[in-house]
């Protein structure tokens, strides 16, 4: 597989991975609150959830922004986990959703770079 191949498919698969992340981060937000009863992660999970919903959204009219917030998001939710991760050394969840934060953050931002030019 080429390239050019590879990036095509990852452009194809680009508003699934932003719904499927809003859908973790959001559910993460809600898990966090029955668990720890964190209000702070309810909130903020959900908030998240919400403009990554946004962003698959806007997708699909404006392609550009939609990979662009959900590129924006994933990086600004990597940092807030890593941080979470060095403060607790606990890999659930703040070590996961470093993980995934950063390949959703790495595959969007690929996306981003690489759309066709309109």
């Amino acid at each position: 597989m080429e390239l050019n191949d590879f990036m095509e498919s990852l452009l194809n698969l680009a508003p699934w991975i932003i719904l499927i992340y809003a859908l973790l981060v959001a559910v993460g937000g809600v898990v966090g609150y029955i668990q720890a009863k964190s209000k702070v992660s309810l909130i903020l999970g959900l908030a998240s959830g919400l403009v990554l919903f946004a962003a698959w959204w806007l997708y699909r009219e404006t392609p550009t922004i939609g990979i662009g917030i959900g590129s924006v998001m994933a990086i600004a939710l990597l940092g807030v986990f890593v941080m979470r991760y060095i403060k607790t050394k606990s890999f659930m969840p703040a070590g996961l959703m470093s993980i995934l934060s950063g390949v959703v953050g790495l595959a969007l931002t690929s996306c981003w770079l690489n759309l066709p030019s309109s």
